[in-house]
């Protein structure tokens, strides 16, 4: 049942949060601190500390430093891509975003302390920590998440094919999601399940970025925390505008499908193919 996925994702949240709250204390010069936590802090599904939970399933508490590095990658790319040289969006998770609120300038240097600061609490984990940080590195930069996202700019206002958005997005959102599955599995010491996570992970990556491209044609700025339509009035290459709306729902289904298949005999299957169904009927 997907509500078993989201009690799971409640709690995983809360754990998140209350350990994100330590880690970005104020400190000196405080205003840049309060941009960290402006933008990190209490907003978002946190379905990525969530994943690396899931990776640790049983074992949880492992997979905190992780949880946490991964939040604070997403929300320094949240941050920047609501920049005006980038996505220019005045709102994110229902709240001004961070340049809104603090200036271009201390938006910029916020995500930048976000990023070190990811990486300082992912080298503690106490298993395996010298491979997850490569493991985050490689999806959050050029390999992965920021290629991915220069890839989506380089493609605006042009025809592109499906192989080559399905590239763009196993870079852009894919990357991350997948690893932080393989970062929960680290912090456990369960380098044996990485294959399957992997497997997993590609699909729901890119079945995540399905949906949010169908609700970025059908949401509303209330339900979304921020502005709809604006990867189709910028140009974006997406799922709903390459193929239409329902083409985009089918393959959605069919990667649901795919995710559950590849969730058998994983610890937490159960929760995994929740999420899996979680995703392919979330609103925002």
């Amino acid at each position: 049942m997907i509500d078993d996925f989201r009690q799971y994702l409640e709690e995983a949240a809360e754990k998140v949060e209350m350990a994100l709250e330590k880690v970005l204390k104020v400190g000196d010069p405080p205003v840049i601190f309060e941009a960290m936590r402006y933008s990190t802090l209490d907003g978002g599904k946190r379905i990525r500390a969530a994943l690396c939970f899931l990776g640790a399933y049983g074992s949880e508490e492992l997979a905190l430093p992780a949880a946490c590095a991964v939040e604070m990658i997403h929300a320094y790319s949240l941050i920047h891509d609501d920049l005006p040289c980038m996505d220019n969006d005045d709102f994110r998770r229902g709240k001004p975003s961070c340049h809104k609120a603090y200036g271009e300038a201390v938006a910029l240097l916020a995500g930048d302390a976000l990023i070190a600061k990811a990486f300082e609490v992912l080298a503690t984990q106490e298993n395996n920590a010298l491979l997850a940080v490569k493991e985050l590195a490689q999806a959050s930069g050029a390999q992965g998440m920021v290629g991915g996202q220069v890839l989506d700019l380089l493609s605006e206002n042009k025809a592109i094919g499906t192989d080559q958005l399905k590239t763009i997005h196993a870079k852009k959102t894919g990357a991350l999601i997948s690893t932080s599955l393989k970062l929960g599995a680290l912090a456990a010491d369960r380098k044996e399940l990485l294959p399957q996570l992997t497997t997993y992970g590609e699909k729901i990556g890119l079945l995540f970025q399905i949906t949010d491209d169908i609700l970025d044609f059908e949401g509303t700025k209330e339900s979304l925390g921020k502005t709809p339509g604006k990867d189709a009035s910028s140009g974006k290459n997406t799922y709903a505008t390459l193929l239409g709306l329902e083409e985009a729902k089918s393959l959605a289904a069919k990667y649901t499908s795919e995710a559950k298949s590849a969730a058998e005999n994983l610890p937490g299957s159960g929760i995994l193919k929740d999420l899996a169904d979680f995703i392919l009927v979330r609103t925002k």
